[in-house]
């Protein structure tokens, strides 16, 4: 009887060390990394997404990395279907996939069952001339109303996040939330291990990184990229940081306001992504520094595998 690989996926606030912990999983079960973060698609993104360089990365390959412009928009169907196709090519050559990242969405629509509702493009087309009209505020309190669920889980200013829920709210007579990944592993072989930090460190660890994100050079970076067309882009364009650093760049805002505006971003993002996980009760929890974390963390992988 052939092993059973495991697919693992680390999950967590950003800035709790998970792409630590990635690392040293992926080194002991000789496997290799999959990007889950959105904004870690995009090539010449590197600053303001925390995206390990390749010298950091202890010579593991690391899939789903600067696959788009900034110009391009990314789905989170598109993106199911890249991950699950490198998924199932690396457990085929006997290789468990780590799968870590920030979008707790693109994490879920992978691991679990989750099947994408239909597009109108009239209903679609409706919803953005109302997003133009209204504003993403004013759109975001209205899905309240509709789908209280959904609209915790969606950032107020993400304006093609809204629209897309509004249309599928009336598109198909159910709450958006309804359609969203049911927990439901794919595969049963699949261990989540959730890195746990106290919040008020986490706070701190969150404006230490944001700090050293300007002081890499994140204004440069944003500068390039909007040569490269980054205000055009509808989904990169819309990443923490680089949304505040256009506005700076902009004079809408001076270098400490968006610095500032980027951490509160950040922190809120956070609570949103812990939201996501907060409940299921699949994943193991553990602690950032435990000094045997990495013990922990194979145990439960071990332990997911199917007798």
């Amino acid at each position: 009887m052939e092993p059973v690989i495991p697919i693992v996926a680390i999950v967590g606030p950003t800035a709790a060390g998970k792409t630590g912990l990635s690392l040293d999983l992926a080194e002991r079960l000789g496997g290799e990394v999959v990007n889950t973060d959105a904004m870690q698609l995009y090539r010449g993104m590197d600053i303001g997404t925390a995206k390990l360089p390749v010298a950091e990365r202890r010579g593991i390959p690391h899939h789903l990395l600067d696959l788009l412009t900034v110009r391009d928009p990314a789905t989170v169907a598109e993106f199911q279907g890249w991950a699950r196709t490198v998924i199932a090519d690396l457990r085929a050559g006997g290789r468990p996939p780590v799968l870590v990242g920030g979008s707790a969405l693109y994490t879920r629509a992978v691991l679990d069952r989750f099947e994408f509702p239909g597009t109108d493009p009239e209903l679609r087309a409706k919803w953005e001339a109302e997003l133009a009209v209204r504003g993403a505020a004013e759109l975001h309190a209205l899905l309240v109303e509709r789908d209280p669920e959904a609209a915790a889980r969606i950032l107020p200013d993400n304006g093609r996040r809204i629209v897309r829920a509004l249309e599928v709210i009336e598109l198909t007579g159910r709450p958006f939330s309804a359609t969203l990944p049911q927990r439901e592993y794919v595969d049963p072989a699949t261990v989540q291990i959730g890195v746990r930090i106290d919040r008020e460190l986490l706070e701190q660890r969150i404006e230490q990184r944001v700090a050293e994100m300007f002081d890499a050079g994140l204004v440069d970076e944003v500068r390039r990229l909007l040569d490269e067309g980054l205000a055009e882009g509808r989904t990169a364009s819309r990443a923490i940081g680089y949304q505040q650093v256009i506005a700076h760049l902009a004079g809408d805002l001076t270098l400490d306001e968006a610095r500032e505006r980027t951490v509160i971003a950040t922190r809120q993002f956070a609570r949103r992504q812990l939201a996501w996980w907060k409940d299921d009760p699949r994943i193991t929890w553990i602690e950032h520094d435990a000094p045997d974390r990495v013990e922990q963390a194979l145990a439960a992988v071990r332990s997911s595998l199917p007798e």
